[in-house]
């Protein structure tokens, strides 16, 4: 289908598309951005080069616009298990890091396994505990804090 798109959108709409278009999530960011530059007119293969993307993928973002409003183009958080060993391993761990420096020990990702074990009888990888410590500290203060 050759021609102007038919997606439309009013001042409410684009109000919240400006503000998804600085949201943190990079694809849900984009998907605005993208049903931002329609809205001015600019073409999928156009919006396509500057994103990246396949021309389909811009019409997948406006079909779902134009189905779903604003509510479709959002991350999608998809159900699986609960992140068991995750939450108990920050149970255990951010009292402990976030105690005073100078009054608590010197805690490594070792050290930090045995007393999650100890405390909460989980199991937990050096690797997956360093997700979480990172995932945890990435909305706070800087590198390193929690």
């Amino acid at each position: 289908m050759a021609g102007k798109s038919p997606v439309t959108a009013g001042e409410e709409q684009k109000a919240a598309l400006e503000a998804l278009a600085s949201s943190r999530d990079r694809g849900e960011a984009d998907r605005a951005r993208g049903i931002l530059l329609t809205l001015d007119g600019w073409s999928s293969p156009r919006i396509a080069e500057v994103f990246r993307v396949r021309e389909d993928t811009v019409r997948f973002w406006r079909g779902r616009f134009a189905r779903g409003g604003i509510e479709a183009i959002k991350a999608s958080v998809y159900a699986g298990p609960p992140p068991v060993k995750t939450e108990a391993a920050l149970r255990v761990c951010t009292p402990l890091l976030e105690a005073p420096v100078a009054n608590r020990a010197n805690w490594t990702l070792p050290r930090l396994i045995a007393e999650i074990k100890k405390r909460e009888q989980v199991d937990i990888g050096r690797s997956q505990l360093s997700k979480a410590l990172r995932k945890k500290t990435s909305a706070g203060g800087g590198r390193g804090t929690l």
